[in-house]
C-alpha cells in the first residue's frame, strides 16, 4: 500500500512539538499517518530514529540560512 501526504510549506504558525519554537521539520509517521513537527535542533536530535519509521520527512530547515527579500520602494 502506497500512502501519498499532501505537503505544505511550513509557516511561522507551525510550532515544534518539543519547545514550541518554529517548525522547519515535519514527519508523517508510516505506522499511523501521524504528524509531529520540529524546529531544526529537535530534529536533528530525532531524526536517526523517526526517520526511517517515516513515510514523509519534510525538511526546511534550509530555509534558515535565506536572506529577507527586500522590496524595492519607489
Amino acid at each position: 500500500m502506497t500512502t501519498t501526504t499532501a505537503s505544505r510549506e511550513l509557516n511561522a504558525l507551525d510550532r515544534c512539538d518539543r519547545c514550541g519554537a518554529q517548525a522547519y521539520v515535519r514527519a508523517v509517521l508510516a505506522s499511523t499517518g501521524g504528524e509531529l513537527l520540529f524546529c531544526a535542533h529537535h530534529a536533528r536530535d530525532v531524526e536517526p530514529k523517526l526517520r526511517p519509521q517515516s513515510s514523509v520527512w519534510q525538511d526546511e530547515s534550509s530555509r534558515l540560512y535565506e536572506k529577507p527579500k527586500v522590496e524595492a520602494n519607489d
